[in-house]
């Protein structure tokens, strides 16, 4: 939120100046335009690239990390696909984090017990995830992270702390409604894209080469593509003595509240 205000003020700052200059000396048009559509660029990058922690603080790796420690998180969750998932972590016993929509874990209670049972961990992802989040109001992000840890709670008993906003998109109503909720935002710095990439070698590949200690991987546990591409990515962690933990355990936060 902090860089933010600090993108705005100096919008401001720089207008105010120019108007000033443009009583000694002929402005053009154009000049005005310059530091609007360079906070715009700033403003729009801020808020679609998490790592940036433009209007809100995410942890997206822990830069601490020296050993060979990683953490494997899943979104969009829970679906027939996770048993999949969780078979693969445990065949090679290695634990995760899944962030899961509200509407979702509603529909797979059951499955959302056994992620907890096999010692992995659940974040908050929306209720809904909604295309439209980035434009919800402040309290209609509220109510979307309510709804979602009462549906977490109601299937196992916990109230989730961790949260990983939709498509990574962050705005100045989403860090008030994340400044009521209590939240910890945890974004990542290993983007497979196995969502949006057709081929299984390509996503392999750009996990791996971008690897490192204290990395976050972000994953979707919705489809066989992923599954498959989880298998070879399991393989190359034990070839190259990775382990995987949980988000709060790269991190030492907590992952629910007492």
């Amino acid at each position: 939120m902090l860089k933010h205000r600090i993108n705005t003020f100096f919008l401001f700052f720089a207008l105010l100046l120019l108007a000033g200059l443009s009583f000694w000396v002929v402005v053009p048009f154009w000049v005005f335009v310059l530091p609007v559509l360079l906070w715009l660029i700033i403003a729009v990058a801020g808020s679609s690239v998490i790592t940036l922690n433009y209007h809100i603080k995410a942890y997206c790796g822990n830069p601490d990390v020296t050993a060979n420690t990683i953490s494997l998180t899943f979104d969009d969750g829970p679906t027939p696909e996770t048993l999949k998932v969780l078979q693969l972590l445990k065949k090679y016993n290695a634990a995760a984090t899944f962030f899961c929509i509200g509407t979702q874990v509603e529909k797979h209670p059951e499955i959302l017990k056994k992620i907890i049972e096999e010692g992995h961990t659940v974040g908050n992802h929306t209720y809904s995830h909604a295309a439209k989040m980035g434009f919800f109001s402040a309290e209609k992000v509220k109510q979307e992270l309510q709804h979602a840890n009462k549906a977490i709670y109601n299937a196992i008993s916990k109230q989730a702390l961790l949260f990983r906003p939709p498509f990574g998109v962050t705005n100045p109503n989403i860090a008030k409604a994340l400044k009521a909720t209590g939240h910890t935002v945890i974004g990542w710095n290993n983007r497979s894209l196995d969502a949006v990439i057709p081929d299984e070698d390509t996503i392999f590949n750009r996990v791996t080469q971008r690897l490192a200690p204290g990395c976050i991987i972000l994953l979707h546990d919705t489809s066989q593509k992923t599954v498959n591409v989880l298998e070879r990515l399991l393989v190359f962690l034990q070839q190259n003595n990775y382990k995987s933990v949980t988000v709060d355990q790269l991190l030492n936060i907590p992952a629910y509240e007492e």
